[in-house]
């Protein structure tokens, strides 16, 4: 019988029951897998993410169509209604289970959605979500929530275990085999749905995620580079990068830098020196790994430097200097775009450096899967006016 009875579990009822068991244990091992994964096998370690993404997609379909299922098929009775304890528990851990087996997969289907620059879901239906923007900030969130929820289903899926085990082990009834081949067991009256134990996993997912969205988070540094001596100072001004990851554009940004400008209009000529606080460098939910020992390496040497010459350069214009970063200086030329108005500048500028130059992400040998070429992007405005605001 396909449909379920006051005593008894249909067969439809227990496939979603065993498919949803399967899909769920093997995601939670790839998950955990691939997280432990050191950053140095960095193609398997994405490869893992697709794949746990993929079947947390898939979790997430199956768990909507057992709900909706389980919702319109009569419960079968509990086994031993006189034991309202353990009753209310084993209900309140099904609907933890239920609620968590939503909501696992929906926010890391949101980080994943709001993530530039990710291991892909495999399927043509594309990586975004209807209204979740690309936001760091929302992926981290939704990061911090996923986290603390899978450690919830877990935590369910492992009472959920003990008890099933106890009845066929110490009760030695038919709890068990009521799911494992449908066998009929208990009364005929069919169970209700009670809504304390509801009531209490709302809680305590609530509780969960609470905890979750309250822990101390990594703060960004605050701006420490003292403003430079400049004849030119700025007033506003971005200093960015992206790369590719997965064959995605990521982008970044250094959040304190110093410069110090001097040029001459009508010859077109002058000099520059930046300085650059690598501690402040941001790329979405990366950011650690970014500032650490493998890619900028931003405790050790913490300051980058470009100083370069000034020049004119068809219709625009030429840096040519020098990037001293990690230890390590090397030639870099920018051209950029100048306008000069009422004594305002606006300049506009890329250039793409190969991050193997630096000795960053050496350990990631892979073009497909971390980009070699970085593109450096910088935009300023900045004056002669000595009471401007300097940056």
């Amino acid at each position: 019988m396909y449909r379920n009875t006051p005593r008894s579990y249909g067969a439809v009822a227990r496939a979603f029951h065993w498919a949803t068991a399967l899909v769920v244990l093997g995601n939670i091992g790839l998950g955990l897998v691939a997280h432990r994964l050191p950053m140095d096998q960095l193609a398997l370690k994405f490869a893992l993410f697709s794949l746990h993404k993929t079947l947390g997609v898939a979790a997430f379909a199956l768990g909507a169509a057992r709900i909706l299922w389980a919702l319109s098929q009569p419960r079968p009775v509990p086994l031993h209604p006189e034991r309202r304890v353990e009753t209310a528990m084993a209900e309140t851990v099904h609907w933890v289970l239920y609620a968590s087996l939503m909501l696992v997969p929906l926010t890391g289907w949101i980080e994943h959605a709001a993530t530039e620059g990710y291991a892909p879901i495999l399927w043509p239906f594309g990586q975004g979500l209807p209204m979740v923007p690309k936001s760091p900030e929302l992926a981290l969130t939704m990061a911090a929530l996923h986290k603390m929820l899978a450690w919830v289903l877990m935590a369910a899926v492992a009472l959920h275990v003990a008890g099933a085990l106890k009845h066929a082990i110490i009760d030695r009834d038919q709890v068990l085999a009521r799911m494992l081949t449908g066998r009929a067991a208990g009364g005929t009256t069919s169970g209700g749905r009670h809504a304390t134990p509801a009531l209490v996993a709302l809680a305590l997912l609530g509780a969960a995620a609470g905890w979750a969205l309250n822990a101390p988070q990594p703060q960004a540094p605050v701006a420490s580079l003292a403003a430079q001596v400049s004849e030119w100072q700025v007033l506003d001004g971005e200093l960015a990068f992206s790369v590719r990851q997965m064959g995605a554009p990521v982008r970044g940004e250094f959040g304190d830098w110093t410069a110090s400008i001097s040029f001459d209009p009508d010859s077109g000529t002058g000099a520059v020196s930046v300085s650059i606080n690598l501690q402040s460098a941001t790329l979405g939910t990366v950011t650690d790994q970014l500032r650490g020992p493998d890619f900028l390496d931003a405790e050790t040497a913490p300051l980058a430097l470009f100083q370069a010459e000034i020049r004119p350069e068809d219709e625009g214009y030429l840096a040519e200097g020098h990037l001293n970063l990690r230890g390590e200086t090397l030639p870099v030329t920018l051209p950029f775009d100048l306008d000069i108005a009422d004594g305002i500048a606006r300049m506009q500028g890329a250039t793409a450096l190969d991050r193997r130059d630096w000795g960053i992400g050496a350990a990631y040998p892979d073009d497909a899967t971390l980009g070699f070429e970085v593109v450096i992007q910088v935009s300023l405005t900045a004056s002669r006016d000595p009471g401007a605001v300097v940056r």
